[in-house]
């Protein structure tokens, strides 16, 4: 019965999802610009230093960017912490508070259907810049990368949306979240591999970006499907990732039963 209850939200959320197929497809489309530039930027460092990388060379820099593309479009929140705040501002949020329905597991299941129907709809794109890149793209050896690729994968987008749903919980102490969440995002975009892979970084600066949740938000599984991270490394890579898993589902549900004393106190 409780499964039911998030399976016709899941479904709820594909229709309404699917409202916007077409900004999504666009934003999708104009969203491999950045690609452009990336292409240019990396082939005149390799060129300028006449050889590789820390173990990348121009081929194997260009797929990373592609994965990060394909990891990115998959796991990562689209609106989700507005749409929070906005139910926590409007007052929408007093309808699930006399419903025998978890909060959580309700924008959870939003979430699912919203990754669902972008990668959908962005798949033939992304498909396309992955057919002109072919050259450039391997796939791992072992077959154990695959299933942990996978997981981490999974753990990723779960990581990302209890961060996210942890952050707009704010909107029941502050009016506007914008500053926070571009805070957080702004470290995610730097120190979670978006903006250049982290094994690039001094080994010092690695090893302690390895015990920061952003690590695990997109580098993780693209590092294990590129066999970047294997062996021990990768396991140890795996457990520190579902120590973040727990620590931020742990920390989204005390972000709501604090705002909700807070929210029914200021209400009530």
């Amino acid at each position: 019965m409780a499964a039911g209850k998030y399976l016709a939200v899941f479904k709820l959320g594909l229709q309404n999802t699917f409202v916007y197929r077409w900004n999504y497809f666009l934003r999708a489309v104009f969203g491999l610009i950045p690609l452009a530039g990336t292409v240019f930027l990396w082939r005149a460092i390799f060129h300028e230093r006449g050889g590789g990388m820390h173990g990348y060379d121009y081929g194997s820099m260009i797929y990373y960017y592609l994965l990060t593309i394909l990891v990115s479009n998959l796991v990562t929140p689209t609106e989700d912490e507005w749409q929070i705040a906005s139910d926590i501002r409007e007052g929408q949020i007093n309808s699930f508070l006399t419903k025998p329905l978890s909060y959580l597991a309700y924008r959870f299941s939003i979430f699912l259907s919203g990754r669902l129907v972008y990668s959908i709809i962005t798949l033939a794109p992304i498909a396309l810049i992955f057919f002109y890149f072919r050259a450039y793209v391997t796939f791992p050896s072992d077959p154990i990368a695959y299933l942990c690729a996978f997981l981490s994968l999974l753990m990723a987008a779960m990581i990302q949306f209890f961060i996210t749903y942890s952050i707009a919980m704010m909107a029941f102490w502050i009016l506007e979240i914008s500053t926070i969440v571009f805070i957080v995002y702004s470290f995610e975009y730097f120190l979670g591999g978006q903006m250049f892979p982290v094994d690039i970084m001094p080994p010092l600066v690695q090893a302690s970006m390895k015990w920061l949740p952003f690590y695990y938000e997109l580098f993780c599984p693209i590092a294990i499907f590129m066999e970047r991270l294997k062996g021990a490394e990768m396991f140890q890579a795996l457990a520190i990732q579902i120590g973040w898993l727990l620590a931020s589902w742990a920390t989204a549900r005390f972000m709501w039963r604090r705002g909700l004393g807070h929210y029914q106190a200021v209400g009530g």
